[in-house]
């Protein structure tokens, strides 16, 4: 596996999302997870994210399960901020720095380790200024207890007057096909910076790997009976819009999900995908996206096919768009 550098941070060119191992696509199953999990690592897949809010907890605790003997092959990211949901089906945030000091060291205690490399606000707080958020989290680094910090979804204003505090060495934002909001503010300040992009949700939550046709056919606990994209007739046009990387992906020799990774590993080198999975077989496929490379004209193709303003619906239900900043 190749790898890259989220600004200090090396790690493997394709990392691990690990949500759904623990909740928001149908049930868990720990074993299958757990040899996910112990696959990607043998597949050079090293890089594995998570958060103190995944399962309440279950999702640090299964990557610690998973890793036991490896903590050397690993790089660490996990986040903390979001304490629960509110009675509007918002998130509760908290980005204070003694909040901050809190969920880290009940991570550290869950992972089973001494230091979190790569330690990210999941949701800013924007009743709290930036500074004195970022402020709580350098401490962390200080204190020994992470190595590196980032932000998840946040506005070019927030990502820059944070990076002026203490240095970040990653975004994670969505970032794929199917989302292109970032495109043209928030990446091109993160070059500018040298801050890397974790791209969480690569393969638009599945559907960009063209599996997912019908909602009937997932699990009544599935997110995506709530997520905008998937519902009625934007269902229908968004897959009518799949159908396209479909063809690309025929034509290219690889599968819709290897193209979507593919093409944002080549719009730029310190972006780095994290498709999440909890199966073995989906495991191998994205690893071995780290190989598909696409010219620039298929890039340009790729761009041509699924224009920014391309995609029906919101990324998020109302109530967790409200907790965006942005």
């Amino acid at each position: 596996m190749k790898t890259r550098m989220l600004g200090g941070l090396e790690v493997s060119a394709i990392g691990l999302g690990c949500m759904g191992m623990s909740q928001n696509y149908g049930p868990a199953d720990r074993g299958e997870s757990i040899a996910a999990l112990r696959r990607s690592l043998d597949l050079g897949m090293t890089f594995l994210d998570s958060s103190d809010m995944y399962g309440r907890g279950h999702n640090e605790e299964l990557i610690a399960e998973a890793i036991a003997g490896r903590r050397d092959e690993v790089v660490i990211a996990t986040k903390f901020g979001i304490r629960g949901w509110s009675q509007d089906r918002s998130f509760e945030l908290d980005s204070s720095p003694a909040y901050a000091k809190q969920a880290c060291e009940a991570s550290l205690r869950r992972l089973g380790v001494d230091v979190i490399d790569l330690y990210y606000l999941h949701r800013r707080d924007r009743s709290l200024p930036i500074e004195e958020i970022i402020g709580g989290m350098a401490e962390l680094v200080t204190e020994g207890k992470v190595r590196h910090i980032g932000l998840s979804e946040v506005s070019e204003d927030t990502l820059r007057r944070a990076h002026a505090t203490y240095p970040l060495a990653a975004l994670e934002s969505e970032y794929s096909l199917f989302a292109r909001h970032a495109e043209p503010d928030v990446l091109p300040a993160c070059r500018e910076l040298g801050i890397g992009v974790a791209a969480f949700s690569p393969l638009g939550r599945g559907m960009l790997t063209g599996t997912v046709r019908d909602l009937a056919a997932l699990s009544e606990d599935d997110y995506r009976h709530t997520d905008p994209r998937f519902q009625g007739e934007n269902l229908t046009h968004n897959l009518a819009l799949v159908e396209r990387i479909q063809s690309f992906a025929d034509e290219a020799g690889a599968t819709p999900g290897q193209i979507a990774l593919a093409w944002l590993l080549a719009k730029d080198e310190h972006i780095v995908p994290i498709p999440g999975t909890k199966r073995v077989r989906y495991a191998e496929e994205n690893a071995a996206a780290a190989e598909v490379e696409l010219t620039k004209d298929q890039v340009d193709a790729l761009d041509a096919l699924m224009p920014g303003d391309a995609v029906a619906g919101e990324r998020y239900p109302e109530g967790i768009m409200r907790t965006i900043d942005a």
